[in-house]
């Protein structure tokens, strides 16, 4: 199976994402290029034949390598390597290769070319997809960073295979994100359950490929975030929180716990009902995800005072009308802290 999604790019040719065995796509992708890969120590181990034909780069693994000494490290390997603005970077892995790899692209003289081979769940639905590149700075996700789309994404689901089942859940939450925003019907896929999913390799394409559907219209519609495209956000801004506030949570773990928290909110301003809600914490305990977290709700909320979508005195949330359709309400932080009940 191979499904090709387009999202268009101003002045330039669409941003290509191919669904597929990345032994077939891409030497059709780089054809003609001398591809300077950048990758981790996992995935230079368990993809030698994709990582040692090239020019490599070889980074750290997890969000401790994700900061700016990193990018250093990048910045004076393509110097030794005498890359000039003609230089293509292909970051092979899951998110953090892929937004590390996009923002030394777009950085390394004033901009070169880019591609991904996204070797996550996680990267597949979401983070190789939409332009978005970026470090952490001082413990805050994606404090630095800007907007970039690659000339293209592959993504296999046979690769998937080599990953941890925790890291396979995580990109899990990342799908039934895409569809509390925009697909009732993907929803109700993942309701089946983490062996339903993962057992059915139609059904796991499907899920893969509607996911980067949904994701790919938002983006085509802003893509640097300034309207509908903030809908993305929902889960990720209490995720961040619990991010800050505990490092045991991987991204997923994360998102799938502020997908909890945005779903009761939502609930209690009275957008979601209590039905909805309770298939939402359900679909997500399925996954063998997490729904609480051991980080108070007044910690969760002095996090969220230093969020990067904070505006003056509030903050833009997404909450859930109902499984398959949201909106972003901008919440005072005095409201907000009402919501979470916390003693202001």
């Amino acid at each position: 199976m191979r499904q090709v999604i387009e999202i268009e790019r101003p002045g330039s040719e669409p941003s290509r994402i191919m669904i597929g065995s990345v032994g077939e796509c891409l030497p059709q992708l780089t054809a003609g290029l001398d591809p300077i890969v950048i990758t981790d120590r996992r995935v230079a181990a368990c993809y030698p034949e994709l990582v040692e034909p090239y020019r490599h780069i070889v980074i750290g693994q997890g969000e401790e390598s994700k900061n700016l000494d990193t990018m250093a490290v990048i910045y004076r390997r393509l110097v030794e390597e005498e890359a000039d603005r003609g230089a293509f970077l292909l970051g092979i892995g899951g998110g953090i290769v892929t937004d590390i790899t996009g923002f030394a692209a777009s950085t390394y003289m004033r901009g070169v070319r880019f591609g991904f081979v996204a070797t996550t769940l996680l990267a597949q639905v979401d983070a190789s997809v939409g332009g978005k590149n970026g470090v952490n700075f001082d413990g805050y996700k994606n404090m630095v960073g800007n907007f970039n789309q690659p000339d293209f994404v592959v993504c296999d689901p046979a690769m998937l295979r080599t990953l941890p089942e925790r890291e396979v859940r995580c990109g899990i939450a990342e799908a039934i994100k895409a569809g509390l925003i925009g697909s009732e019907g993907l929803f109700v896929r993942l309701e089946g359950g983490y062996e339903t999913v993962m057992g059915d390799s139609e059904l796991l394409f499907a899920v893969i490929r509607e996911a980067i559907e949904i994701k790919a219209s938002v983006v085509a519609d802003d893509f640097t975030e300034s309207g509908r495209r903030k809908i993305l956000n929902f889960g990720h801004t209490i995720g961040h929180a619990v991010e800050k506030c505990c490092r045991s949570y991987t991204h997923g773990e994360a998102v799938a716990i502020g997908c909890c928290h945005a779903a009761e909110i939502s609930r209690r301003m009275g957008f979601m009902s209590e039905c909805d809600k309770s298939r939402v914490v359900a679909a997500i305990e399925r996954m063998g995800l997490p729904t609480e977290c051991d980080v108070s709700a007044r910690e969760l909320f002095e996090a969220l005072l230093h969020d990067k979508k904070r505006c003056g005195d509030g903050i833009g949330f997404v909450v859930l009308d109902a499984i398959g359709r949201c909106h972003v309400e901008r919440l005072a932080f005095e409201r907000l802290a009402r919501l979470m009940e916390v003693e202001l």
